[in-house]
Formats: C-alpha cells, structure tokens, sequence
C-alpha cells in the first residue's frame, strides 16, 4: 500500500489541484503553461491515473477537525449512544442534545468533500474513454471513479435526502453550477447504475493495495439494495433479494474473513486485509491519521500525543446493553476504561468512561504521535450481517443466515442462535449490528432506514420517531434527515431546506 496510494496521494493531488487551479505541471507539454484545460491534461495513462488517485483524496477530508471536533463524530452523536467530555465543543453538543442548525461546520464538511470528490470523479470520467491506453487498465481506473462516486452520492442522498445529482463536469458556464435538487429515488438509480458498471470493470476481487477493488463494489452494492428495500424508498422483497445475493457473491469469495483477534482491527499492520474491505488510507508521518486525539481521554495524560481531547466515548447504557459474557466489552477489545500514565507506563490510569479501543493506534498512542492506521468504510462483519438482514426477509431463517450471524457470535464468544422466528431472526441481527458495528458511522444510517432505534435500558427496538436518548432529548421526524448548509441554500437558491430546520 505505501507503494501505491498512501505515498502517492499527496503528490497526485497536489498535481491534480494545479491543473485545476492554475494549470500548471512539470509534466505537460505546453507552450503555454498556464493555459491546461481538461483537454490537454487527460492525454496520457499516468494522468488517468492520477485522476483517479485525486478522488479518493476527499475520504479523507471529514476524518479531520479541529480541536475536540471532526465530521465524523456527526453521525455518531445523533445515534445518542455517544457522550463527550468537551462543553465547548459545539458542532458535536448541538447533534447530541437534537438542537442541530444548518450552521453546523460538520454538515458543511460532508457536503464539501463530497461534490469535490464528485467533481473530480465526474472529470476523471468524462475523459479517460478518449486516452490511448491500455484497455483493461483504463476499464479498472473508470470502475474505481464510478465506485467512488457511488460511495460520495450514497454518503449524500442518506445525510441530507434530495441533493443536486450532478455527472458531468461544470465549470462557470454550466448549465448545473445552480442545480436543483433530484429525487432521492433518481439519486439512487444512479447510484446503482454506476456501481453496477464499476461491477463490470475488471477490477481484482481483492488486494492489499487501498483501491477499490470488486468485492469493495460488490459489498457496497449489497448496503445499497439493503437501504433501497428499506426507508425512504421501500422497494421491499426484490431489492432484500439484490442485497443478500451481492452480499453472498462476497462470502462466497473466500477473499474475506473475519479476523481472529478484534486487536486486527486497529493494528495498522492489518490495514487493506482479511476483514477489511475497503478503507480510507494513511501512513504516518507523511499523511498520518487525523481521529487518534478526539478518542483519548481529556488530559489524563496517557498519550504521546499533546492534543487529548475526550471529544467521543461510548455511553455507558450502550456499553450495559451487550449481552453478559460478550467479548467486544471486555477490557481494550473494543472499549478501554484504563490506561498507563505517559509519565510512567507501570501506573495505571482510571479513565471514567468507555473509550473506544477499537480505533485506538497503540504505536502512536505509546511512542510515535504518528499514526497509519487506515479508517474502515467497509468490513467484512458488516457484509454478513447484511446477507443475514436481507435473507431473512426473503425466505427466514436458514443454516447459512444463521451460520453468518453466529460468526459475528463465535468470535464474541456468545451462545450460538438456532431456531428463531423471522421476527426474532431480524432482531437479533439488528442488535448485532449495533453492537459489532458501534461508532464505525453505520449506526446511524441504519437507524434511518429501518426507522428504528435500540432501547439501551430495555433491549428492544422502537420507533425512530418518538425515541428517548437516555440522557433526555426525544427523536422526531426531523432527525431523519440533516439540513443543508446554509452557505449551500445562500449560494443556490433551487435548493430547499429538509423539513424543521
């Protein structure tokens, strides 16, 4: 990986950005410099390629923040199953305690990063077909852009519902630089369109090298059918059926599998293998990862790093709704409560609280303040239980749905489940993904489209609308969505405001 994406993204960005901006390059022949078009640039196999790296650059961009805050944190304090130790923290308050305006940076953060990787994808896309170059070469990088285009506009359609769908580049002429908004069931029609040709592309089923790779669009494919059989649009069975089939495509690979140990998963040394499908890449030093401070504790000094922020730990009724016995609550497998002082690494340090152990670099925690572990968007925990969610509405409980529940069980060492009721079944795998899948940014989304929520205290799901975080605020319809920015509405006036904001 270092040889390929994580070494290379700063410099086909950079590269990628001055074309964009003042159009110039070492490595373009041009009598004059500062007059590259898009044209001009798109001329040889190694500017298709970069392109193509450019894209991938705005995964990136909401793992980042400031002091105490950071986009992603969005998605998980509006499950309310998150809690903060930073009062000033606003864009995080605002979510968690269900007061969220259009201001908030971290909305903005979402919608920004992810037209510009649109944007990009949309270039790469319009002009990679004309470049002489190797065939199957071109046919991979052309997959690779439409699966990312797929991941920013199905990021889009679920964070704020009916978005301008743009596919084509844009530049102060165009027609679309105002666009109005398009139906969410067209946004996902498109959705599925160019993953269904990124499918077709040629890509590898899987490698160790950070790019998207076909079980990444298979398994995407799969959460994709699941929302759509799902909440807004409730397409039912034959879209459960899309999503247990791609889902099962994947399993029955053989290139996954669930690591032994959940140490694996935070292990930079596991990144882009076995249970990783698809993640956002970073190698320290040269563009380390950016969450490590947000998830230490607030200036308990057990970390090399100087910034501790306590900006993210897990609510202790989420913590006290896992089963009795379940391995993921154990000290550091997915939560830590103790840690060594960084003054003296034989003295133990109680935390007050369930931090998360599960994105936690103990290299850079303990030594480097430097970190390279890669952020999963894809696991291959969450692609079995999408096929045991989606086979179940299908046809109920059967020996493989059961066998990929109790996969997820065996390694959390719980009892194995048989002989469930549909509606048990469908259940159990919820809480299962609430529980494997905690503060990985799913919850939320499946929340939304399943118009449910867990009850901490009693165990049960309820509906979304009406739902009681336990330190207070009440879920309504508004939730479902979150609002568009207001720099957005003030720039395009044929955007409309989602409902109650």
């Amino acid at each position: 990986m270092k040889n390929s994406i994580k070494t290379r993204f700063g410099l086909f960005t950079m590269a990628f950005s001055l074309f964009l901006s003042t159009g110039c390059s070492d490595f373009l022949e041009e009598s004059d410099p500062t007059n590259i078009t898009a044209e001009s640039y798109f001329e040889t196999a190694e500017h298709a390629e970069s392109a193509v790296i450019s894209i991938y650059s705005s995964l990136r961009s909401v793992r980042g923040g400031s002091y105490g805050g950071s986009p992603w944190l969005m998605l998980e304090f509006a499950t309310g199953l998150a809690d903060s130790d930073l009062g000033q923290a606003d864009n995080s308050n605002i979510i968690r305690n269900l007061t969220n305006t259009s201001d908030n940076a971290y909305g903005k953060a979402y919608w920004d990063s992810s037209y510009k990787g649109i944007a990009n994808a949309n270039l790469a896309i319009a002009n990679i077909p004309e470049i002489a170059m190797d065939e199957a070469k071109k046919n991979r990088l052309m997959g690779e852009a439409r699966f990312l285009r797929a991941y920013y506009y199905y990021n889009l359609v679920r964070i704020f519902g009916s978005v301008p769908l743009i596919t084509d580049p844009i530049d102060l002429g165009s027609e679309n630089l105002y666009a109005s908004p398009e139906s969410v069931e067209n946004i996902y029609a498109a959705i599925e369109e160019d993953l269904t040709l990124a499918e077709a592309s040629g890509l590898p089923i899987n490698d160790t090298t950070g790019k998207v790779t076909l079980g990444a669009v298979k398994s995407l494919l799969s959460s994709v059918y699941l929302t759509m059989a799902g909440y807004p649009l409730q397409k039912g069975n034959e879209y459960y059926k899309k999503a247990a089939d791609k889902a099962k495509e994947v399993i029955d690979s053989d290139q996954y599998s669930l690591f032994p140990s959940y140490a694996d998963l935070h292990d930079p040394a596991s990144n882009n293998i076995g249970e990783n499908i698809f993640m956002v890449q970073y190698e320290a030093f040269v563009d380390p990862s950016n969450w490590q401070p947000l998830i230490i504790p607030y200036n308990m000094n057990i970390s090399a790093y100087s910034e501790q922020t306590g900006a993210i730990y897990a609510n202790q009724n989420f913590i006290q709704s896992y089963e009795a016995g379940d391995k993921r609550v154990e000290e550091k497998e997915f939560y830590y409560t103790t840690y060594t002082s960084k003054f003296d690494r034989n003295e133990t340090v109680v935390l007050g609280g369930y931090f998360l152990y599960k994105h936690f670099d103990i290299v850079a925690n303990l030594e480097t303040a430097s970190s390279d572990l890669n952020w999963d968007l894809i696991r291959y925990a969450e692609v079995l239980l999408i096929y045991a969610e989606a086979q179940n509405e299908i046809s109920g409980p059967t020996i493989d749905t059961e066998e990929a529940l109790n996969k997820i069980r065996r390694r959390a060492e719980l009892v194995e489940y048989s002989g469930l009721s549909k509606e048990q079944f469908r259940e159990a795998v919820w809480k299962e993904k609430w529980h494997e899948l905690s503060y990985e940014n799913v919850t939320w989304f499946d929340m939304v489209r399943l118009r449910k929520a867990l009850n901490v205290t009693t165990g049960n799901f309820e509906d979304f609308v009406g739902h009681k975080f336990v330190y207070g605020p009440t879920l309504t319809a508004r939730e479902l969505l979150f609002p568009i920015p207001t720099d957005e509405l003030r720039n395009n006036e044929n955007l409309v405001q989602n409902p109650g904001y």
